[in-house]
């Protein structure tokens, strides 16, 4: 498994390094009411959040894109959280060591409960568990569109920018 993660990561160049550079947070394990409480604290921002998972390879290629479209759209506040929806509990370790390597500027939080839906459903009580799947959620907390499957930068900021009229 780490040998597939770290091919994935050289072949879209990533790189890597294990310190925590500026703006690196560890990942925190939270709660559904946890996670609608930090929604809720952004409101005013276009928000994107992204369901990845450690052993999606598609996931992993689409989050520099993120991370990039966020840095981009930043005059228009844009914020990106990630949500991994690994397994629950001792994974946590696992999903942030991933992250601190490849994506440390990346906020994501992981699941502390077994049920992945419990989590998500704060935002979409239909999901369907395909990963990846990205929420552009306008200014008031309003889901205003689901992307699922990889999809390009041009995309994501195309999806954003209309969220954000």
């Amino acid at each position: 498994m780490h040998r597939f993660i770290l091919a994935v990561a050289v072949l879209i160049g990533l790189g890597g390094s294990t310190a925590l550079g500026a703006g690196a947070t560890p990942v925190k394990a939270i709660s559904p009411q946890e996670f609608k409480t930090l929604l809720e604290a952004e409101r005013g921002n276009i928000v994107v959040v992204n369901l990845w998972a450690t052993w999606c390879a598609p996931c992993l290629v689409e989050i520099p894109d993120l991370i990039k479209v966020e840095s981009e759209l930043a005059d228009l506040k844009v914020k990106l959280i990630g949500v991994a929806i690994d397994d629950a509990g001792p994974a946590t370790k696992q999903i942030d060591a991933l992250k601190q390597r490849y994506f440390p500027t990346f906020r994501t939080y992981a699941r502390d409960t077994t049920e992945v839906d419990y989590l998500v459903s704060i935002i979409d009580p239909a999901w369907n568990e395909v990963v990846p799947t990205t929420y552009v959620l306008d200014r008031t907390g309003k889901v205003k569109t689901r992307i699922q499957g990889k999809k390009s930068a041009a995309a994501f900021k195309a999806e954003i920018e209309a969220a954000a009229k």
